[in-house]
């Protein structure tokens, strides 16, 4: 069993406001400590430096499919599995104060979240597909930089945090759009401290 004198941290893939954050807070609640990282491989190294107990990673979504870099690194790891969770995933166009569709030149997403948007951009092929490291992260920076030519996919979590406005609503593929996460550790003991 794990010897934990802290929250139990948990990494994840993006930053706050990301998928990966509400499907953590969905299987372990409120009470853990979120530790964001950017990439895919700062993920797959947090405990290498001692950043986190347990590392959320997507694996799946019932859009897209695998998510390939993800589970690559998985692969490649000795991690263990000791729990899951899947979330339903709502998409959303997300730009900044006083922007409206008409202005959206540029979209930026995480690959991920671009591919379950394909109807959406093959319906406005006018719109340039940007890939960004995350979906939150993106409505981050478009709502500090303030472009309003400038639009971002992700969740409505990331939108109220980073004070985006939502100007198209489900622009996913299908209603039916979950991804699925796995829950790693070093070991197949699973200890929460909260």
């Amino acid at each position: 069993m794990k010897n934990l004198n802290h929250k139990t941290r948990v990494a994840f893939q993006g930053e706050r406001g990301a998928f990966s954050e509400e499907a953590a807070l969905k299987l372990l609640g409120p009470e853990i400590e979120l530790v964001p990282r950017q990439t895919f491989a700062d993920l797959f190294t947090s405990f290498d430096y001692n950043n986190a107990d347990y590392l959320l990673a997507p694996v799946e979504n019932s859009i897209a499919g695998e998510v390939i870099a993800s589970v690559a690194l998985l692969r490649q790891s000795a991690l263990k599995v000791v729990d899951e969770v899947t979330i339903q995933i709502a998409q959303h166009l997300i730009a900044c104060q006083g922007a409206s569709f008409s202005d959206i030149q540029e979209v930026q997403s995480h690959p991920v979240a671009l591919a379950q948007c394909s109807k959406f951009f093959t319906q406005h092929p006018e719109l340039k597909q940007i890939a960004s490291d995350d979906t939150a992260g993106s409505v981050r920076q478009v709502v500090q930089e303030g472009d309003r030519h400038r639009a971002a996919i992700a969740g409505q979590l990331a939108a109220d945090l980073y004070g985006g406005i939502i100007i198209r609503e489900n622009i996913h593929d299908t209603a039916e759009n979950y991804t699925r996460f796995v829950l790693l550790s070093t070991s197949t003991e699973k200890d929460f401290k909260k």
